[in-house]
Protein backbone atom coordinates (compact mmCIF):
# COMPACT_ATOMS: atom_id res chain seq x y z
CA UNK A 1 0.00 0.00 0.00
CA UNK A 2 1.54 3.40 -0.92
CA UNK A 3 1.81 5.78 2.62
CA UNK A 4 -0.41 8.25 2.70
CA UNK A 5 0.77 11.90 1.31
CA UNK A 6 1.47 14.65 3.18
CA UNK A 7 -1.18 17.13 3.88
CA UNK A 8 -0.51 20.59 1.71
CA UNK A 9 -0.39 22.42 4.77
CA UNK A 10 2.31 19.73 6.42
CA UNK A 11 4.74 20.19 2.77
CA UNK A 12 4.23 23.94 2.99
CA UNK A 13 5.96 23.82 6.31
CA UNK A 14 8.56 21.42 5.09
CA UNK A 15 9.71 23.34 2.05
CA UNK A 16 9.10 27.27 2.47
CA UNK A 17 11.42 29.70 3.76
CA UNK A 18 9.60 31.16 7.53
CA UNK A 19 9.03 34.37 5.38
CA UNK A 20 7.13 32.68 2.01
CA UNK A 21 3.15 33.04 2.51
CA UNK A 22 1.63 30.04 4.15
CA UNK A 23 -1.88 29.10 2.82
CA UNK A 24 -3.02 27.84 6.02
CA UNK A 25 -2.37 31.76 7.26
CA UNK A 26 -4.12 32.87 4.60
CA UNK A 27 -6.37 36.17 5.54
CA UNK A 28 -9.38 33.82 4.09
CA UNK A 29 -12.00 34.58 1.86
CA UNK A 30 -14.09 37.73 1.63
CA UNK A 31 -16.99 34.93 1.53
CA UNK A 32 -16.39 32.08 4.22
CA UNK A 33 -15.97 28.49 2.25
CA UNK A 34 -14.80 24.90 3.41
CA UNK A 35 -11.44 24.38 2.01
CA UNK A 36 -10.43 21.69 -0.46
CA UNK A 37 -8.85 18.41 1.37
CA UNK A 38 -6.64 18.12 -1.49
CA UNK A 39 -5.95 21.66 -2.38
CA UNK A 40 -4.45 24.58 -0.80
CA UNK A 41 -6.59 27.87 -0.74
CA UNK A 42 -4.15 29.50 -3.21
CA UNK A 43 -4.18 26.27 -5.42
CA UNK A 44 -7.23 26.97 -5.55
CA UNK A 45 -7.21 30.37 -6.23
CA UNK A 46 -4.90 29.43 -9.21
CA UNK A 47 -7.90 26.93 -10.72
CA UNK A 48 -10.43 29.08 -10.65
CA UNK A 49 -8.55 31.84 -12.24
CA UNK A 50 -7.76 29.47 -15.22
CA UNK A 51 -11.17 28.92 -15.61
CA UNK A 52 -12.77 32.30 -16.16
CA UNK A 53 -13.90 33.42 -19.61
CA UNK A 54 -11.33 36.20 -18.90
CA UNK A 55 -8.25 34.09 -18.70
CA UNK A 56 -9.75 32.23 -21.82
CA UNK A 57 -10.29 35.78 -23.64
CA UNK A 58 -6.46 36.33 -23.35
CA UNK A 59 -5.77 34.21 -26.80
CA UNK A 60 -7.48 36.70 -28.51
CA UNK A 61 -5.57 39.76 -26.16
CA UNK A 62 -2.45 41.19 -27.96
CA UNK A 63 0.41 43.11 -25.64
CA UNK A 64 1.49 46.00 -28.29
CA UNK A 65 0.51 44.90 -32.07
CA UNK A 66 -2.92 44.00 -32.93
CA UNK A 67 -4.07 40.89 -33.24
CA UNK A 68 -4.49 40.86 -37.30
CA UNK A 69 -0.78 41.63 -37.70
CA UNK A 70 0.59 38.45 -37.44
CA UNK A 71 0.13 34.88 -36.05
CA UNK A 72 3.85 34.60 -34.54
CA UNK A 73 3.63 37.98 -32.02
CA UNK A 74 2.93 37.62 -28.02
CA UNK A 75 -0.83 37.34 -27.10
CA UNK A 76 -1.92 38.03 -23.27
CA UNK A 77 -2.31 34.74 -23.13
CA UNK A 78 1.38 33.76 -23.82
CA UNK A 79 2.88 36.55 -22.15
CA UNK A 80 0.61 35.37 -18.91
CA UNK A 81 2.10 31.74 -19.26
CA UNK A 82 5.56 33.41 -19.68
CA UNK A 83 5.18 35.44 -16.61
CA UNK A 84 3.84 32.42 -14.51
CA UNK A 85 7.00 30.46 -15.54
CA UNK A 86 9.67 32.75 -14.17
CA UNK A 87 7.62 33.61 -11.21
CA UNK A 88 7.27 29.62 -10.13
CA UNK A 89 11.29 29.42 -10.67
CA UNK A 90 11.95 32.18 -8.59
CA UNK A 91 9.69 30.94 -6.05
CA UNK A 92 11.20 27.70 -6.04
CA UNK A 93 14.57 28.94 -5.53
CA UNK A 94 13.41 31.05 -3.06
CA UNK A 95 11.64 28.68 -0.89
CA UNK A 96 8.48 31.16 -1.72
CA UNK A 97 4.98 29.58 -2.47
CA UNK A 98 4.53 29.09 -5.44
CA UNK A 99 1.13 28.26 -5.87
CA UNK A 100 0.19 32.09 -4.34
CA UNK A 101 3.02 33.28 -7.02
CA UNK A 102 1.37 31.43 -10.04
CA UNK A 103 -2.36 32.26 -9.38
CA UNK A 104 -1.10 36.13 -9.01
CA UNK A 105 0.89 35.56 -12.60
CA UNK A 106 -2.03 34.06 -14.05
CA UNK A 107 -4.80 36.71 -13.20
CA UNK A 108 -2.16 39.73 -13.18
CA UNK A 109 -3.50 40.75 -17.09
CA UNK A 110 -6.91 39.61 -17.02
CA UNK A 111 -8.03 43.16 -16.86
CA UNK A 112 -6.06 44.58 -20.43
CA UNK A 113 -8.62 45.75 -22.55
CA UNK A 114 -8.57 44.96 -26.38
CA UNK A 115 -5.38 46.11 -28.76
CA UNK A 116 -2.62 46.11 -26.24
CA UNK A 117 -1.37 49.33 -24.38
CA UNK A 118 -2.97 51.61 -27.02
CA UNK A 119 -6.47 50.28 -25.54
CA UNK A 120 -5.85 50.65 -22.29
CA UNK A 121 -4.66 54.48 -22.80
CA UNK A 122 -7.76 54.88 -24.81
CA UNK A 123 -10.35 53.29 -22.18
CA UNK A 124 -8.26 55.43 -19.61
CA UNK A 125 -9.10 58.73 -21.91
CA UNK A 126 -12.91 57.73 -22.41
CA UNK A 127 -13.71 57.55 -18.75
CA UNK A 128 -11.75 60.34 -17.56
CA UNK A 129 -15.14 61.50 -15.74
CA UNK A 130 -15.79 58.88 -14.74
CA UNK A 131 -13.31 57.24 -12.82
CA UNK A 132 -10.68 56.22 -15.35
CA UNK A 133 -9.57 53.12 -16.23
CA UNK A 134 -5.95 50.92 -14.89
CA UNK A 135 -5.28 47.08 -15.84
CA UNK A 136 -4.31 45.89 -12.55
CA UNK A 137 -7.70 47.47 -10.91
CA UNK A 138 -9.44 45.62 -13.53
CA UNK A 139 -8.13 42.49 -13.00
CA UNK A 140 -9.72 42.76 -9.28
CA UNK A 141 -12.57 44.38 -10.50
CA UNK A 142 -13.07 40.82 -13.05
CA UNK A 143 -12.24 38.46 -10.05
CA UNK A 144 -14.27 40.34 -7.38
CA UNK A 145 -17.61 40.98 -9.20
CA UNK A 146 -17.47 40.26 -13.11
CA UNK A 147 -16.90 36.87 -13.23
CA UNK A 148 -20.12 35.34 -12.41
CA UNK A 149 -20.12 30.96 -11.87
CA UNK A 150 -21.02 30.32 -8.47
CA UNK A 151 -23.92 30.47 -6.91
CA UNK A 152 -23.47 32.05 -3.18
CA UNK A 153 -21.31 35.00 -4.39
CA UNK A 154 -20.42 37.27 -7.58
CA UNK A 155 -16.50 37.30 -8.92
CA UNK A 156 -14.68 34.24 -7.72
CA UNK A 157 -14.01 34.60 -3.74
CA UNK A 158 -10.23 34.54 -4.23
CA UNK A 159 -7.79 34.94 -1.17
CA UNK A 160 -6.78 38.48 0.15
CA UNK A 161 -3.55 37.44 -0.85
CA UNK A 162 -3.66 36.69 -3.91
CA UNK A 163 -6.35 39.95 -4.46
CA UNK A 164 -4.15 41.75 -2.85
CA UNK A 165 -0.89 40.24 -5.68
CA UNK A 166 -2.83 41.07 -8.23
CA UNK A 167 -2.85 45.20 -7.72
CA UNK A 168 1.12 44.71 -7.21
CA UNK A 169 2.95 46.96 -5.31
CA UNK A 170 0.04 48.44 -3.27
CA UNK A 171 2.14 51.82 -2.19
CA UNK A 172 2.31 52.98 -6.07
CA UNK A 173 -1.39 53.12 -5.89
CA UNK A 174 -2.60 56.54 -3.90
CA UNK A 175 -6.21 56.15 -4.73
CA UNK A 176 -9.22 54.56 -3.10
CA UNK A 177 -8.29 51.10 -2.29
CA UNK A 178 -10.88 48.20 -3.25
CA UNK A 179 -12.89 47.03 0.00
CA UNK A 180 -10.55 44.65 2.00
CA UNK A 181 -7.44 45.84 0.72
CA UNK A 182 -5.18 47.76 2.96
CA UNK A 183 -1.98 50.01 0.95
CA UNK A 184 -0.34 50.88 4.31
CA UNK A 185 1.80 47.84 3.95
CA UNK A 186 4.37 46.07 1.98
CA UNK A 187 2.95 43.05 -0.10
CA UNK A 188 3.91 39.24 0.01
CA UNK A 189 7.50 38.82 -1.79
CA UNK A 190 5.30 36.55 -3.96
CA UNK A 191 3.18 39.29 -5.10
CA UNK A 192 6.78 41.46 -5.61
CA UNK A 193 8.78 38.53 -7.90
CA UNK A 194 5.44 38.29 -9.80
CA UNK A 195 5.74 41.83 -10.64
CA UNK A 196 9.28 41.40 -11.80
CA UNK A 197 8.69 38.28 -13.45
CA UNK A 198 6.30 40.25 -15.39
CA UNK A 199 8.94 43.26 -16.34
CA UNK A 200 11.27 40.36 -17.58
CA UNK A 201 8.75 38.75 -20.22
CA UNK A 202 7.30 41.83 -21.66
CA UNK A 203 10.88 43.01 -21.74
CA UNK A 204 12.75 40.35 -23.72
CA UNK A 205 9.77 39.14 -25.87
CA UNK A 206 9.00 42.63 -26.83
CA UNK A 207 12.75 42.26 -27.91
CA UNK A 208 11.52 39.29 -29.76
CA UNK A 209 8.31 40.30 -31.25
CA UNK A 210 10.76 44.06 -32.39
CA UNK A 211 13.24 41.99 -34.07
CA UNK A 212 10.52 39.63 -35.66
CA UNK A 213 8.89 42.44 -37.23
CA UNK A 214 11.72 44.67 -38.41
CA UNK A 215 10.87 47.77 -36.23
CA UNK A 216 14.45 47.38 -35.23
CA UNK A 217 17.60 45.88 -36.30
CA UNK A 218 20.52 43.76 -34.60
CA UNK A 219 22.41 46.80 -35.11
CA UNK A 220 20.39 49.59 -33.75
CA UNK A 221 20.21 46.97 -30.38
CA UNK A 222 24.95 47.66 -30.29
CA UNK A 223 24.31 50.73 -27.83
CA UNK A 224 22.35 48.40 -25.08
CA UNK A 225 24.81 46.44 -22.76
CA UNK A 226 22.74 43.94 -21.79
CA UNK A 227 22.30 42.67 -25.42
CA UNK A 228 26.11 43.92 -26.29
CA UNK A 229 27.00 41.46 -23.28
CA UNK A 230 24.94 38.30 -23.71
CA UNK A 231 25.42 38.32 -28.06
CA UNK A 232 28.70 38.02 -27.19
CA UNK A 233 28.55 34.82 -25.36
CA UNK A 234 26.21 33.71 -27.78
CA UNK A 235 28.45 34.40 -30.20
CA UNK A 236 31.43 32.86 -28.82
CA UNK A 237 29.60 29.99 -27.92
CA UNK A 238 27.80 29.41 -31.05
CA UNK A 239 30.47 31.50 -34.19
CA UNK A 240 28.61 29.63 -36.93
CA UNK A 241 24.64 30.15 -36.09
CA UNK A 242 22.69 32.55 -37.69
CA UNK A 243 20.79 35.74 -36.47
CA UNK A 244 17.49 33.94 -36.13
CA UNK A 245 19.33 31.35 -33.64
CA UNK A 246 21.58 34.48 -32.32
CA UNK A 247 18.25 36.20 -31.47
CA UNK A 248 16.67 33.41 -29.28
CA UNK A 249 19.66 31.79 -27.67
CA UNK A 250 20.69 35.85 -26.43
CA UNK A 251 17.44 36.28 -25.53
CA UNK A 252 16.75 33.30 -23.73
CA UNK A 253 20.74 34.59 -21.85
CA UNK A 254 19.38 37.61 -21.02
CA UNK A 255 15.84 36.32 -19.22
CA UNK A 256 18.13 33.70 -17.20
CA UNK A 257 20.89 36.93 -16.69
CA UNK A 258 17.97 38.64 -15.05
CA UNK A 259 16.29 35.48 -12.85
CA UNK A 260 19.65 34.96 -11.46
CA UNK A 261 20.59 38.22 -10.74
CA UNK A 262 17.08 38.83 -9.25
CA UNK A 263 17.49 36.06 -7.18
CA UNK A 264 20.67 36.93 -5.67
CA UNK A 265 19.67 40.86 -5.25
CA UNK A 266 16.69 39.15 -3.32
CA UNK A 267 18.41 36.95 -1.26
CA UNK A 268 20.95 39.35 -0.31
CA UNK A 269 18.30 42.11 0.86
CA UNK A 270 16.11 39.62 2.58
CA UNK A 271 19.87 38.80 4.78
CA UNK A 272 20.73 42.64 5.21
CA UNK A 273 17.41 43.99 6.18
CA UNK A 274 16.86 40.27 8.39
CA UNK A 275 13.76 39.10 7.14
CA UNK A 276 12.67 36.04 9.26
CA UNK A 277 8.73 35.97 8.55
CA UNK A 278 5.89 37.56 6.72
CA UNK A 279 5.44 39.79 9.37
CA UNK A 280 9.02 41.09 8.66
CA UNK A 281 7.57 41.42 4.86
CA UNK A 282 4.91 43.62 5.53
CA UNK A 283 6.99 46.22 7.73
CA UNK A 284 9.98 46.23 6.14
CA UNK A 285 9.82 44.11 2.92
CA UNK A 286 8.92 46.68 0.34
CA UNK A 287 11.07 46.23 -2.89
CA UNK A 288 12.66 43.57 -1.37
CA UNK A 289 11.99 41.84 -4.32
CA UNK A 290 14.34 43.93 -6.90
CA UNK A 291 17.60 43.69 -9.30
CA UNK A 292 21.00 44.47 -8.32
CA UNK A 293 21.79 48.46 -8.97
CA UNK A 294 23.99 47.39 -11.86
CA UNK A 295 21.41 45.00 -13.56
CA UNK A 296 18.38 47.94 -12.53
CA UNK A 297 20.77 50.50 -15.02
CA UNK A 298 21.11 47.82 -17.60
CA UNK A 299 17.33 47.61 -17.28
CA UNK A 300 16.20 50.75 -17.65
CA UNK A 301 18.26 51.05 -20.58
CA UNK A 302 17.05 48.52 -22.40
CA UNK A 303 13.05 49.94 -21.08
CA UNK A 304 14.21 53.19 -22.90
CA UNK A 305 15.59 51.55 -25.69
CA UNK A 306 11.78 49.72 -26.02
CA UNK A 307 9.81 52.85 -25.96
CA UNK A 308 11.78 54.80 -28.46
CA UNK A 309 12.02 52.20 -30.68
CA UNK A 310 9.12 50.31 -30.27
CA UNK A 311 6.18 51.71 -28.80
CA UNK A 312 6.53 54.69 -29.99
CA UNK A 313 7.46 53.84 -33.40
CA UNK A 314 5.57 55.20 -36.26
CA UNK A 315 4.12 51.72 -37.09
CA UNK A 316 2.64 51.32 -33.80
CA UNK A 317 1.58 55.17 -34.00
CA UNK A 318 -0.65 54.02 -37.09
CA UNK A 319 -2.35 51.05 -35.18
CA UNK A 320 -3.03 53.38 -32.48
CA UNK A 321 -5.86 56.06 -34.37
CA UNK A 322 -7.38 52.94 -35.44
CA UNK A 323 -7.68 51.47 -32.12
CA UNK A 324 -8.96 54.69 -31.32
CA UNK A 325 -11.39 55.02 -33.36
CA UNK A 326 -12.67 51.46 -32.26
CA UNK A 327 -13.06 51.68 -28.85
CA UNK A 328 -14.43 55.44 -29.21
CA UNK A 329 -17.04 54.66 -31.69
CA UNK A 330 -17.92 51.74 -29.75
CA UNK A 331 -18.07 54.16 -26.34
CA UNK A 332 -20.13 56.71 -27.86
CA UNK A 333 -22.74 53.46 -29.10
CA UNK A 334 -23.24 52.36 -26.10
CA UNK A 335 -23.62 55.71 -24.22
CA UNK A 336 -26.25 56.96 -26.52
CA UNK A 337 -28.17 52.67 -26.74
CA UNK A 338 -27.24 51.65 -23.51
CA UNK A 339 -29.75 48.63 -23.48
CA UNK A 340 -27.47 47.30 -26.74
CA UNK A 341 -25.81 46.29 -23.81
CA UNK A 342 -25.92 42.10 -22.79
CA UNK A 343 -28.59 41.60 -19.75
CA UNK A 344 -26.02 40.32 -17.64
CA UNK A 345 -24.26 43.93 -17.46
CA UNK A 346 -27.49 46.12 -17.28
CA UNK A 347 -28.36 44.07 -14.31
CA UNK A 348 -25.65 45.52 -12.56
CA UNK A 349 -26.34 49.55 -13.80
CA UNK A 350 -27.39 50.70 -10.47
CA UNK A 351 -24.45 49.57 -8.69
CA UNK A 352 -21.97 50.54 -10.80
CA UNK A 353 -23.02 52.73 -13.24
CA UNK A 354 -23.44 53.12 -16.79
CA UNK A 355 -20.45 54.38 -17.72
CA UNK A 356 -18.21 51.81 -15.58
CA UNK A 357 -20.62 48.81 -17.26
CA UNK A 358 -19.43 50.17 -20.71
CA UNK A 359 -15.87 50.06 -19.92
CA UNK A 360 -16.37 46.59 -18.25
CA UNK A 361 -17.89 45.08 -21.75
CA UNK A 362 -15.47 47.11 -23.84
CA UNK A 363 -12.17 45.55 -22.02
CA UNK A 364 -13.56 42.72 -22.00
CA UNK A 365 -13.71 42.15 -25.87
CA UNK A 366 -11.18 40.66 -27.90
CA UNK A 367 -9.17 42.36 -30.84
CA UNK A 368 -10.59 39.94 -33.07
CA UNK A 369 -14.95 40.43 -31.51
CA UNK A 370 -14.11 44.58 -30.85
CA UNK A 371 -13.01 44.90 -34.90
CA UNK A 372 -16.33 42.49 -35.62
CA UNK A 373 -18.27 44.32 -33.41
CA UNK A 374 -17.62 47.95 -35.22
CA UNK A 375 -17.19 46.50 -38.57
CA UNK A 376 -21.10 45.47 -38.12
CA UNK A 377 -22.02 49.14 -36.42
CA UNK A 378 -20.01 51.07 -38.63
CA UNK A 379 -20.07 49.34 -41.73
CA UNK A 380 -19.06 52.38 -43.93
CA UNK A 381 -15.75 53.01 -41.69
CA UNK A 382 -12.22 51.90 -42.46
CA UNK A 383 -9.31 50.89 -39.89
CA UNK A 384 -5.95 49.24 -39.81
CA UNK A 385 -6.20 49.84 -43.22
Amino acid sequence: MLPIPFSTEEREYELLAPYASFSSRSFGRLYPEEEHPMRSSFQRDRDRIIHTTAFRRLEYKTQVFVNHAGDHYRTRLTHTIEVSQIARSIARVLRLNEELSEAIALAHDLGHPPFGHAGEAVLNSLMCNYGGFEHNLQSLRIVESIEERYPNFLGLNLTWETREGIIKYLEKYHGQMPKGLNNEISPTIEAQLVDMADEIAYNNHDLDDGLSSSLFSFEDLDDLELWREYLSITKDNFPKANERILKYETIRRIINGQVTDLVESTKNRIEFRKIENISHVRDRGHNICSFSDSMKLKNQELKDFLMEKMYRNIKIAELEGSVEKVLTNLFDFYVSKPKELPERYLKKEKIDGKFRLICDYLSGMTDRYALQKFRTLFPEESVFS
